[in-house]
């Protein structure tokens, strides 16, 4: 009989809760997590073929473990509705037969949260990322093995606002990626983000982004390996609508886009090339990566990104693998590929959890990040106050995170209402835990901070509800641009995702319940607005005066959206 990784992890678990009944120890379960989860358990794999795809996506900055809780909602609609990534809680678990308090359960839903951080501790930390890339690599053997990075690697951090994403190229380096694409990336500007593409050592893919003057392609699409003996296609997918969902004015000089038709012409030339192998690193989002594969013919495998979803195993879709491998540095994706004749003929995948109390830190990347992190400590430990409830940010309509944040801008800027962007970066902090400027800066760190106070009818601000609803619940994934919904504070509505866009948002009303009128204007604050010239203090700044004068918080767990499936 063989064991599985999902057999150990589960043996753990139980055994943790028999010393707990006993009365053995302060925290047991959390002793025996240490000891009985090995790196070797997370490593074990069922390796096939010639070829071994790693994938690391959407770190955000986050050098060192974190703790992430996942959505508690995730509403996928049309022909995407109740099907992975739109699954949460113990759907998820029933769909990918994962015991309920189990250390994947921890790492991937949001049960029992709490009281499962406390036992498997934080995930993460890119010097334990690199012991597993080092790991895979001696036992497959270089020559076997591809590491491709999806993007939004530089954003979300103290240290990588303050160095100008220098911290994450730097330490990302020593990882020896072969590949990667990006999003938020641009939002340091065209000449910042130039100097750091060429300032890599490894190639900046983007298929879709030609240059505004020429329409000419900005960057390299493809890129050619020659990975156990067979002919790998890298081909990269920027995120197609970084012009929308971030500032133009930062980066005028690039077009985006889907352009399915430009991928289908790169993937042909690749394979009259002489690719046996066609990947795709994408930063589309699952759903958009998820009808490509309907539309885009000769993808083997896509590696996505930008939507932060994490599944244990890859999908396919029309002969495509489809892998998703989270965010925030809490997984790193495998894929092996059998290539047989020029075809893949099988494959083996996994989503390894990156349980920063099993796996021993690297130590060439530990230094490099104390190098980037040391000279901040002072700053980054600082406390300015103390959260008593789970401070979260991710689920399709609200986060205790962006709540706080809410109440921030409504007492700092004076407004009735406040509004923050449906963010899906940003690290979660437990009841109990202190709340530090990087925890702050985690939630905060970019590089159009400022928070506007404005004011706005209510058919305004029923326009901005119906586009941003839009984007995230439009049946069509070509139209959907990733993110969350807008958050709101001092006013609740009701939203029936699967109406058609004007219908979507109803039932709105300032929080002593009296409706909010379509002629009638509010004051309303918020942040992170894609306008040039947005005046305010920063988010950081606001929010650390706020939560310095309040001490200790406590946000509740309750929304302020009625959701209509």
């Amino acid at each position: 009989m063989s064991i599985t990784r999902r057999d150990v992890l589960q043996y753990m678990l139980n055994s943790a809760a028999v010393l707990t009944a006993a009365g053995l120890g302060a925290n047991p379960r959390r002793a025996l997590a240490q000891q009985q989860l090995t790196q070797d358990d997370l490593l074990r794999f069922d390796a096939k073929g010639q070829v071994t795809l790693l994938h690391f996506t959407d770190a955000h900055g986050q050098l060192a473990p974190v703790y992430f809780r996942p959505p508690d909602t995730n509403i996928g609609v049309g022909a995407y509705a109740g099907i992975p990534p739109h699954l949460v809680g113990e759907e998820f678990l029933a769909h990918f037969g994962i015991e309920r308090g189990s250390p994947l359960a921890y790492a991937h839903t949001y049960l029992d949260y709490t009281d499962l951080a406390q036992t498997y501790g934080r995930l993460g930390g890119l010097d334990r990322t690199a012991t597993l890339v080092k790991a895979i690599r001696a036992e497959r053997g270089d020559d076997k093995v591809l590491l491709l990075d999806g993007g939004d690697t530089w954003q979300g951090s103290y240290t990588s606002l303050k160095t100008n994403g220098q911290d994450m190229v730097d330490c990302m380096k020593l990882l020896k990626p072969d590949a990667m694409t990006g999003h938020w990336e641009f939002t340091f500007g065209t000449e910042r983000f130039q100097e750091l593409v060429d300032s890599m050592g490894y190639p900046f893919l983007a298929s879709n982004i030609f240059d505004t003057e020429w329409d000419e392609p900005a960057f390299e699409h493809t890129a050619f390996f020659e990975k156990g003996g067979v002919n790998v296609a890298v081909i990269g997918q920027a995120m197609p609508y970084t012009p929308i969902a971030n500032p133009r004015w930062m980066f005028p000089e690039y077009g985006f886009g889907i352009r399915p038709e430009v991928l289908q012409a790169n993937v042909d030339a690749a394979r009259e090339a002489g690719a046996e192998v066609v990947v795709l690193i994408s930063h589309n989002g699952f759903d958009v990566d998820r009808k490509l594969a309907t539309v885009v013919k000769g993808i083997d495998v896509i590696l996505t990104g930008h939507t932060h979803d994490a599944i244990p195993e890859a999908v396919e879709v029309e002969g495509t693998l489809i892998l998703s491998s989270g965010s925030h540095g809490k997984y790193l994706g495998r894929v092996d590929l059998e290539v047989t004749d020029g075809k893949v003929t099988g494959h083996s995948s996994t989503l390894i959890p990156v349980f920063s109390d099993v796996i021993a830190p690297d130590p060439e990347m530990a230094a490099k990040i104390a190098e980037f992190r040391d000279p901040h400590m002072a700053e980054l430990t600082r406390v300015l106050g103390r959260t008593e409830s789970l401070l979260y940010r991710r689920g399709n309509f609200n986060g205790t995170w962006d709540d706080l944040i809410c109440q921030g801008i409504r007492e700092q800027r004076d407004v009735q209402i406040a509004l923050s962007p449906g963010f899906r970066w940003g690290t979660t902090l437990l009841p109990g835990q202190d709340i530090t400027v990087d925890d702050l800066y985690t939630e905060t760190a970019m590089s159009y901070p400022a928070v506007y106070r404005n004011e706005m009818t209510g058919a305004q601000l029923k326009e901005i509800l119906e586009d941003v609803c839009d984007n995230l619940f439009n049946p069509d994934p070509f139209y959907q641009q990733g993110g969350d919904m807008v958050r709101v504070g001092g006013m609740s509505y009701s939203c029936n995702v699967n109406a058609e866009i004007g219908g979507r948002i109803t039932d709105m009303a300032l929080e002593d319940g009296s409706p909010i009128e379509a002629d009638k204007s509010y004051t309303v604050g918020g942040w992170a607005s894609v306008n040039e010239g947005t005046e305010g203090p920063a988010i950081y700044d606001l929010m650390e005066e706020f939560i310095t004068a309040r001490g200790t918080v406590n946000v509740p767990e309750e929304s302020t959206v009625k959701v209509v499936l």
